[in-house]
């Protein structure tokens, strides 16, 4: 049975009547785009597809391998159909069985490859929670104390400036740098940069020059966490990709952890030589030890072999995928297939802005106000509020600084451990739905956290309790909900065809708001007081919940076709529908009553002879 981009192909090629010079001079509707990136190698019959193999063998000098190339062509087009192709010897047939029977069963140098990637993130992480304990110390000794609002504003804008520079500037440059230094000389240049500005931190002793060192971290931070996870995905197998790019996620959060490990680390330790805040600067220039490692490191990890191929490199880009890869054959099948996937891509982007489309294109502006939404709701949620001053927080709870240090910890272990659930729950209970679970959540708690601040200081032993819980409680509502949805749903969300354009504008707000909240908030504690600061970020969690429930489509296992009509819905048919699904799903799923089920929304939800919305071409 022919497969949905197969279909597809025949509808624009006619293959009966269109050569396939004439195909490749074709330009692809949206739609069809997206349908052809899903599977090119579809419209090929066998015997074309080893004769490509060899002709790109001998064309980028692997001759030697032609063979391999052959098989390798013809694997690709069909990953799970191995088993039919003849031309197969049992050996290759056994390493093809295995990688679907084990999945985990790789080399020992991708693992090695995962490993620095993990570390990476960590080290984002640690980027990140540095600052929290150092915030108990350096305002007064480089001269800002907080008893001006002036002071407090500049607080934040030392706190933010990473932030500031990642979005504005940070993750834009990732681009031209991966397209010149490659995946590992990108994140070799950006773990420099957060080295050496970790270190500078520590030197500084004026607000001016410790928020020009942070803003030059915010080039070590915004380049890395744009190009780690596209190294990772780009390096791995298909089957474990999608776990992967959940563990950027969590060992950010193990990142955030250790960075609070080190304040409590370095908390106790003694001025010296002349030094004064000895303790702070240990803490800022910790993350950098880490950093230090990765710059060792990388360039003993292969690079990506599909940079490897965008630059004409095919003999060292089929040696470092032979690395990531136990047998030759499945070393030629994905090397084959990233080929014609690049070639595909830059027929389809010949000529058009991506940037542009995503705004212009109805259905990429759909998926572009769903992604704006998670992320920006990342930030807004108040998570961040907690990784960078709960130690300031704890302090106006009257904890004493160790133990703000040490509930701070707690916050940080939390925050890893229940990101750990989310590997599974995301793909069976759904990312909308784990949204509108944990927003109510997040405000609830919040709410509480805020209110434990009118308990008086006489019962300081009962505020205490209830600032943690609600703080801690809050945590483990966020880490499975919007801790890993916001990158999960961005990267699915998008056409394949505009998909980097895209991550790239999502990356780009959510750190460009990760400024907004770090350097707001100092002020607005203040301003506030902590009842009011908390409850402002409770009712932007529960502002998240109603943009979720209007603006959100579920994306989880759904294939291509299915995502485009999902987000062909025009966007107030969808909330429309979601404001009737509200009161029944609440009959249904919490009073437990009977009702009338709804009809559904999408054309692949209802059984034949059902009223749904299927879209026509264009979705407008």
């Amino acid at each position: 049975m022919p497969n949905e981009a197969d279909n597809d192909k025949h509808s624009i090629r006619k293959r009966d009547s269109i050569s396939e010079e004439e195909y490749d001079n074709k330009v692809l509707d949206n739609a069809a785009a997206s349908r052809v990136l899903a599977n090119p190698l579809a419209r090929f019959s066998n015997e074309r597809l080893e004769q490509m193999g060899a002709e790109f063998a001998q064309n980028h000098g692997l001759a030697h391998l032609s063979e391999e190339f052959k098989k390798g062509a013809l694997v690709a087009k069909d990953p799970t159909l191995f088993e039919t192709l003849p031309q197969l010897t049992e050996q290759d047939k056994a390493v093809l069985r295995r990688e679907l029977t084990h999945r985990w069963s790789q080399p020992l140098q991708l693992y090695y490859l995962v490993i620095l990637c993990s570390l990476s993130a960590a080290v984002q992480g640690m980027d990140e929670s540095v600052i929290n304990g150092a915030n108990l110390f350096f305002p007064a000794q480089i001269g800002i104390p907080q008893n001006s609002s002036r002071n407090q504003w500049l607080l934040g804008l030392v706190n933010g400036a990473p932030y500031l520079c990642c979005g504005v500037i940070g993750c834009w440059l990732s681009t031209p740098m991966n397209k010149y230094l490659g995946r590992r000389g990108t994140i070799f240049v950006a773990a420099f940069v957060s080295f050496i500005a970790c270190i500078w931190q520590g030197l500084t002793n004026t607000w001016w020059h410790l928020f020009i060192a942070r803003f030059i971290l915010g080039f070590g931070i915004g380049p890395k966490s744009a190009t780690v996870p596209v190294y990772a995905a780009e390096c791995t197998p298909p089957a474990i990709r999608g776990a992967l790019v959940m563990m950027w996620q969590m060992w950010t959060a193990f990142g955030i952890m250790i960075g609070t490990v080190m304040s409590l680390a370095f908390y106790h330790v003694p001025d010296s030589s002349g030094i004064v805040g000895l303790n702070w600067r240990l803490m800022l220039g910790s993350a950098g030890v880490p950093a230090l490692i990765i710059m060792t490191q990388v360039f003993l990890c292969p690079e990506s072999p599909r940079w490897l191929i965008a630059k004409g490199r095919y003999p060292d880009a089929y040696a470092s995928i032979l690395r990531l890869r136990h047998s030759s054959i499945q070393a030629a099948r994905d090397l084959f297939y990233i080929d014609i996937l690049l070639q595909e891509e830059e027929k389809i982007k010949r000529g058009r802005n991506m940037f542009v489309e995503l705004f212009t294109v109805p259905r990429n502006r759909r998926a572009t106000l769903a992604s704006t939404v998670v992320m920006f709701m990342q930030q807004f949620c108040g998570v961040n509020v907690i990784a960078y001053y709960s130690s300031n927080i704890f302090s106006q709870a009257n904890f004493t600084n160790i133990q703000a240090l040490i509930a701070s910890w707690g916050f940080g272990m939390l925050n890893w451990v229940f990101a750990i659930p989310a590997i599974y729950t995301i793909d069976t209970f759904g990312r909308r739905n784990l949204l509108l679970t944990t927003f109510p959540l997040m405000s609830i708690f919040l709410l509480m956290t805020g209110f434990a601040f009118f308990i008086p200081e006489s019962s300081q032993n009962a505020r205490i309790a209830v600032v943690a819980l609600g703080i801690y409680l809050f945590t483990m509502a966020y880490s499975p909900g919007e801790g890993p949805v916001p990158f999960t749903y961005s990267a699915e969300a998008f056409p394949l065809y505009i998909r980097d354009t895209g991550m790239s504008y999502a990356t780009s707000v959510l750190w460009f708001f990760n400024f907004i909240v770090a350097f707001t908030f100092p002020r607005l504690l203040q301003a506030f007081k902590p009842q009011g600061a908390f409850g402002w970020y409770a009712g932007w969690n529960a502002i998240g919940f109603v943009l979720v429930l209007l603006f959100l489509p579920e994306t989880k296992a759904l294939s291509l076709e299915e995502l485009d009509m999902v987000f062909s819905v025009p966007t107030h048919v969808h909330a429309g529908y979601q404001l009737k699904a509200l009161p029944y799903n609440i009959k249904k799923h919490i009073f437990r009553m009977k009702v009338k089920p709804l009809p559904p929304l999408y054309e692949h939800e209802g059984a034949i002879g059902e009223k749904t919305y299927a879209p026509a071409a264009g979705g407008h």
